[in-house]
């Protein structure tokens, strides 16, 4: 009777889940926010999202493949991380830069760490801000709302919310700032969507509320405290598909409810701190990597002492 038994190593329970159906559940939250860019931003968005993903994809590849490393295309994460990276850009980017944030992502920040599950930084954000330092006039340039639909030109542009705030140009009104129409990054502008793709990861329980919240929250109540607007906070600049979808990187973000809420409270913090002190507009994509950065020792200080540890007891030998 004792050889229908297995003897295995823990963990003795499974969840039921897997790698492979965590990013189809991410990829189909994200399809909202596509969809959205494909409307408010037309159809040369979509090339732009999917110039990414090819050249995540591609990249991920021929680079294990260079290195006599297995096929991991199948796990969906440079999928992921493609649709991440086209909906941190302008539509109006030309492809071949999108195509070398896809390779800065794959290639630097994943796959020289030794690929999933060892990147300590989040490589979607990684790769917007390179672009964003190499080409920064071209990651500046804002199309309007439906600009595809005005006969004759395809360059009618204007400022984002922060330019505008800073230049006392018109800004939006709240209802256009929660539907979409208004500047910004392809997937930044509609908080309908990412709002519907944060609901539908909540209910399939990829991922909990404790990070998005704290990290949201804390940016309406220190931008109130400053005296900014709450609400045109907490929807702009990138922060809902930030805190959302990036922020919440099961590699990249600590692994203890404490060091979740402490590493949610400083990329609120930075956030703040960098959209009201500092020359930079907008601060999300740098709140969060250097977070990312930060969270192993975030880890190492909140991760409880295994049952039976002795605490290490350090003696002054002077």
């Amino acid at each position: 009777m004792s050889d229908n038994f297995l003897v295995t190593a823990s963990p003795h329970l499974h969840s039921g889940s897997s790698s492979i159906k965590i990013m189809r559940d991410v990829t189909i939250a994200l399809v909202p926010a596509v969809i959205a860019a494909g409307i408010i931003f037309g159809l040369r968005s979509l090339l732009v999202i999917l110039t990414c993903v090819t050249s995540c994809v591609l990249s991920e590849y021929l680079f294990r493949k260079l290195l006599k490393r297995p096929n991991a295309t199948y796990d969906l994460t440079a999928v992921i991380t493609g649709l991440l990276l086209g909906l941190n850009l302008p539509v109006s980017l030309p492809l071949w830069m999108a195509a070398i944030g896809g390779i800065v992502a794959i290639v630097i920040v994943k796959e020289c760490f030794g690929g999933v599950g060892q990147n300590f930084v989040n490589p979607a954000i990684t790769a917007r801000i390179v672009l964003l330092m190499s080409f920064s006039s071209a990651m500046s340039v804002w199309n309007q709302p439906f600009y595809y639909l005005h006969q004759g030109t395809d360059t009618v542009t204007s400022a984002s919310y922060f330019q505008a705030l800073q230049t006392g140009g018109a800004i939006p009104s709240l209802l256009n700032m929660f539907l979409g129409v208004r500047s910004g990054s392809l997937g930044e502008t509609s908080a309908l969507a990412l709002l519907l793709g944060f609901a539908y990861l909540l209910w399939r329980k990829i991922i909990e509320p404790t990070i998005p919240v704290i990290f949201i929250g804390t940016v309406g109540l220190l931008s109130w405290l400053l005296g900014g607007e709450p609400l045109y906070q907490m929807m702009s600049g990138g922060l809902l598909l930030g805190a959302i979808f990036m922020a919440t990187d099961y590699t990249t973000s600590p692994t203890t409810r404490t060091g979740q809420i402490i590493y949610a409270f400083g990329c609120g913090l930075i956030t703040v701190l960098i959209r009201f002190f500092a020359a930079l507009p907008e601060g999300v994509s740098y709140a969060i990597l250097l977070m990312n950065i930060i969270t192993p020792l975030i880890d190492r200080y909140t991760i409880p002492k295994a049952f039976g540890t002795k605490k290490e007891v350090v003696i002054n030998e002077e």
